[in-house]
C-alpha cells in the first residue's frame, strides 16, 4: 500500500485514512445517534451517557470539519442548531454496524474476563 498525503498530514493505509474520521471514543456514538434524524446538542449530549460539554463540542467540530456531519444555525429567538448525518457518514454506516456487531462478539469470546 503506498502513503499519501491529506491535509497535510501522512497516511500510511485507507484504514488509518477511515479512523482519522469516525475512531476514538466518542465519534462511532455521535454518528449513531443521528441515525434517526437531526437532534440538538442537548439531545445529543443526553443521549450519550458521560461525554462531557467539551468533548461533545470538540468532536462536533472535528466531525464537522471531516464533512461526517452538517450543522444548521435557526435564525430564531433563540438561535437552535441542529446536527445531521451528511451523505459521507451515511456511506460509513454499514462498516460502523460491523464493528459495532465485531465488538459484540468480542465482548461475549470475553465475557469471563470483562469486570463491569
Amino acid at each position: 500500500m503506498r502513503e499519501f498525503t491529506h491535509d497535510k498530514k501522512l497516511y500510511y493505509s485507507p484504514v488509518e485514512f477511515t479512523f482519522s474520521h469516525i475512531g476514538g471514543t466518542w465519534k462511532i456514538p455521535i454518528l449513531l445517534s443521528l441515525v434517526h434524524g437531526p437532534l440538538r446538542y442537548g439531545d445529543l449530549k443526553s443521549t450519550i451517557p458521560r461525554i462531557t460539554d467539551k468533548m461533545l463540542h470538540t468532536q462536533l467540530r472535528e466531525l464537522e470539519q471531516k464533512k461526517m456531519i452538517s450543522r444548521t444555525v435557526f435564525r430564531e429567538k433563540p438561535p437552535r442548531v441542529e446536527y445531521t448525518l451528511t451523505d459521507r457518514s451515511r456511506h460509513a454506516l454499514p462498516v460502523i454496524q460491523i464493528l459495532k456487531e465485531y465488538g459484540e462478539l468480542l465482548i461475549s469470546l470475553e465475557a469471563d474476563n470483562i469486570y463491569w
